[in-house]
């Protein structure tokens, strides 16, 4: 019966380790010159991407200092007459009221029972 370990097995060093593992510093001149290159290239893209926003911005201001204001109109308008709507009236939910308002009929006023004109039936 044969044993199945769940932990590899270790291997044998080699005899060069650096190849293995290289070492911390070996390249660090080359990635920080890289990293310099990066930075000044990003720096550099920034001042464009300004620069290009101040000139549109630039050329707006122009472009509306430059544009003539809408016309006035030339004739004076019409004095259009009032025009009274009922939109319940135009909906046909109340009847069109008269524009003249109807003369109410005057009503006598009532017999008191104090003043005893009243006759009795």
């Amino acid at each position: 019966m044969a044993l199945i370990s769940i932990f590899p097995k270790a291997e044998p060093k080699p005899d060069n380790a650096s190849d293995v593992f290289p070492m911390p510093g070996d390249n660090a001149r080359a990635e920080s010159v890289q990293r310099l290159q990066i930075g000044l290239a990003g720096l550099g893209m920034m001042v464009l991407l300004i620069g290009l926003a101040q000139v549109v911005y630039d050329r707006a201001q122009m472009s509306e200092a430059e544009t003539v204001p809408a016309a006035a109109a030339t004739v004076a308008p019409k004095e259009a007459e009032p025009v009274q709507s009922d939109p319940l009236a135009e909906a046909g939910v109340v009847p069109d009221l008269p524009s003249e308002p109807v003369s109410q009929p005057t009503q006598e006023p009532a017999i008191m029972p104090e003043q005893g004109n009243a006759q009795r039936p």
